[in-house]
């Protein structure tokens, strides 16, 4: 007998096409192959979305391993004093060149131990908290990509990161076409197995050796058929769009910066933003127990006028379980919404009365916020008729809203049956010596609840946040550990979740990169200082504020022109805001062609937004000028990475509003925000209104020229004119008296 394929002829069947069974042997099995091999390469293809998850998770693991390397070098020995406990010998590890938290945590307790002055208990604890901390500070480590340094790491995650968006689509819609061919041809591919081999062929007989033949007839048709060949070319081009080296790094930053956004979302959800979106971050990362309790009974909604985040529900329902409790969420998160949100759940459940205590400069708001957000009934417990309207609470409920400066005066308001306590900017009740203090543990004490709000971060203040815990859970303060703050914001969080709960925007916006805020002060040009003046002799605030702008040489104008240039440089877009149209077309005029355009109140809904996409577009560096009411709320302006605020507003919350039009989800740059300010002028005044403090003014205690040239301006000596301070004075009005004193100008 001969063997392989030269097998002696086999007499053939009935129903064998010829052409087929002339393919039996190296025809056949080079057929088989190819269809192995197609449905192989399809098989993969689908799975492509898996795999390549699993590579950006372990790229995702050494990049954050390389930032927490690098963020334990930057943190000297020292910062293991509290964690390392009382005794531990810092400085001679130091002396001995052990500088940094990466060098104690690269090395051994034995190693530590030949350091002169350590022992070996002093060593255990000293690598103990240094590998305790490398764990927190690992865990807090979020990747984001920077499209300016274009690291080799990130651009290989995000090459891995487009393959796998691509995966995604791929089988969306191949997925049912390619698991039909795979499973009909590995049907056929089985059956016509013995036709690779003549030999074996001679040995099969009757039914099982027509099956095979019309296996083999099939697949042939198959393989060759027009939508076959289709198939096969769309997956040589969709092999090429999941395979993260077919995608050039300039192309790769370029459909980042496009669309960061997906990018970001498909990163969080493999814990690349420190973890998967479970609604951990959007829970102030409690522990799963507590969340759990929490979440567990829905909040009522139905007096609530205001459509929630899931942050904002689950921050309500915080305050509503934890009954005596802080909201930390920092500025922005919308923590009055929220605390809106319990009311008007608790006013469902039958409650009536609740109490906020607030700062004067907020009180207004925060009825305006209850009239707007609510159907409750808003009372406003402050001036002459406080008497008269806290009476009117206790009879019909509703939302009492006063002051910690009236708090004290008001009669039988802790009786009241108070169902919610909310104190705003609770920080202001740190000092338990002072007597607004006093005031507010009081009415704590007899509420059912109580809520302080406050956006001042508490991880590097631990004796404040301990005071402010103490007035509504003891236990808990009594508990405070100030290692736990030294380990980070998420433990610190952890550690006090009975009490406090802080979102930031990174929480629940974990791609957004930082932002950098700088003031930068000018002084008037001559001209200006000129027009300035002119402007305060007329009372004509508003000419105060833009008289910055005055002159073509103005100092404003001048640093703005810088920020722009520097910008130019880097590619950046720059978006600039201001309240006023002269300022804009002052600035229109310097900046010339590199403003595409200006969002001003004039501008129609529809033209604001192409404006934006033409800004957007823009290839590299370009302006756009704003009014900041037009353009300060309900637009994306991402495509911008340096924010100039021309003149300072108001409202803080004014220019925040204009800020998140860049800084927000999809911007893939640190936010540069500049706030142009003028020394010597209204917009010190406006500052100081802004932060919330009193008008200090300050020139007032000091020599100055304007003091010199007209002894009657405020030769007050050490006090200061009683009209500052006097709220039934509209504020602009105080300004403009206060600048007129200043610069010596008879009212």
């Amino acid at each position: 007998m001969t063997t392989g394929d030269q097998a002696p002829h086999h007499p053939r069947e009935d129903n064998a096409p010829a052409a087929v069974e002339d393919k039996v042997g190296a025809k056949a099995k080079a057929l088989l192959d190819n269809a192995r091999e197609f449905a192989e390469r399809a098989t993969a293809l689908l799975a492509a979305p898996e795999a390549l998850r699993e590579s950006a998770r372990l790229q995702i693991d050494v990049l954050a391993d390389q930032e927490t390397q690098a963020a334990l070098a930057a943190r000297p020995i020292t910062d293991l004093r509290r964690l390392a406990g009382k005794g531990a010998r810092l400085g001679a590890l130091a002396d001995a060149g052990y500088r940094t938290v990466a060098h104690v945590v690269g090395t051994t307790p034995t190693s530590l131990q030949a350091v002169p002055g350590i022992g070996p208990q002093s060593a255990q604890q000293i690598s103990a908290a240094a590998h305790r901390l490398a764990r927190d500070v690992r865990q807090e480590i979020r990747v984001r990509f920077d499209p300016d340094q274009r690291r080799t790491g990130e651009t290989q995650l995000l090459a891995t990161l487009a393959a796998a968006r691509n995966a995604d689509s791929v089988r969306g819609s191949l997925q049912e076409e390619l698991r039909q061919f795979t499973a009909h041809a590995g049907h056929l591919v089985r059956e016509a197995r013995p036709t690779a081999g003549r030999i074996r062929m001679w040995f099969t007989f009757g039914k099982r050796k027509r099956s095979a033949l019309a296996a083999l007839a099939q697949l042939d048709a198959l393989l060759a058929a027009p939508r076959t060949s289709g198939l096969r070319h769309t997956v040589d081009e969709q092999e090429r769009a999941v395979d993260p080296a077919s995608h050039p790094p300039e192309q790769l930053w370029r459909e980042y910066s496009q669309d960061a956004a997906d990018f970001n979302a498909l990163l969080s959800t493999l814990g690349g933003h420190g973890d998967s979106d479970d609604g951990e971050a959007a829970q102030g990362f409690l522990p799963e127990e507590l969340r759990q309790q929490i979440t567990a009974v829905p909040l009522d909604t139905g007096l609530l006028k205001a459509t929630l985040r899931g942050y904002q529900v689950f921050g309500a329902q915080y305050a509503i379980h934890r009954e005596h409790s802080i909201l930390g969420d920092e500025m922005g998160l919308g923590k009055t919404v929220q605390a809106l949100a319990a009311m008007t759940h608790l006013a469902t459940m039958g409650q009536a009365r609740f109490l906020v205590v607030c700062p004067a400069s907020v009180q207004i708001n925060w009825l305006n916020e209850i009239r707007k957000h609510t159907a409750l009934t808003g009372h406003s417990l402050h001036g002459a008729d406080r008497a008269t309207a806290a009476d009117r609470w206790r009879r019909t409920g509703g939302v009492a809203v006063t002051t910690f400066t009236t708090l004290g005066r008001l009669d039988r308001v802790a009786d009241a049956g108070i169902a919610l306590l909310v104190v705003d900017e609770a920080h202001y009740v740190k000092n338990p010596e002072a007597q607004r203090s006093q005031h507010v543990a009081a009415i704590v004490a007899k509420a059912q609840r109580a809520l302080f709000l406050t956006g001042t971060p508490m991880e590097n203040r631990v004796e404040e946040f301990r005071t402010l815990v103490h007035y509504l859970q003891p236990r808990v303060a009594r508990g405070l550990d100030a290692a736990d703050a030294v380990a980070g914001a998420k433990r610190f969080r952890r550690a006090v979740a009975p009490v406090y709960l802080r979102r930031n925007q990174e929480d629940v916006l974990t791609e957004l990169p930082d932002k950098i805020e700088v003031e930068d002060w000018v002084r008037f040009s001559q001209a200006d200082a000129t027009a300035y003046a002119t402007a305060v002799r007329a009372k004509n605030l508003m000419r105060m504020r833009q008289a910055a702008f005055h002159s073509p040489d103005s100092a404003k104008l001048g640093r703005l022109a810088e920020i722009v240039d520097e910008a130019r440089e880097d590619g950046r877009k720059v978006v600039v805001f201001s309240n006023f149209l002269d300022v804009l077309q002052t600035i229109h005029n310097r900046l010339g062609k590199s403003v595409t355009g200006a969002l001003t109140g004039s501008v129609q809904p529809e033209a604001r937004q192409r404006l934006v996409d033409t800004f957007s577009r823009h290839e590299g560096h370009a302006v756009l000028l704003s009014q900041i009411e037009a353009g300060g709320v309900g637009l994306n302006i991402q495509a911008a990475s340096v924010v100039v605020i021309a003149e300072p507003q108001w409202k803080p919350s004014t220019e925040e509003q204009a800020i998140a039009r860049a800084h927000r989800m999809g911007q893939v740059r640190k936010v540069q925000v500049h706030r142009l300010l003028a020394k010597d002028s209204v917009d010190e005044r406006l500052r100081e209104v802004q932060e919330r403090k009193s008008l200090l003014f300050a020139e007032f205690a000091r020599k100055s020229d304007a003091k010199d040239a007209d002894r009657r301006s405020v030769d007050t000596g050490e006090h200061r004119p009683d009209f500052l301070d006097d709220d039934a004075i509209p504020v602009p009005q105080r300004i403009i008296r206060a600048e007129q004193l200043r610069l010596g100008i008879d009212s």
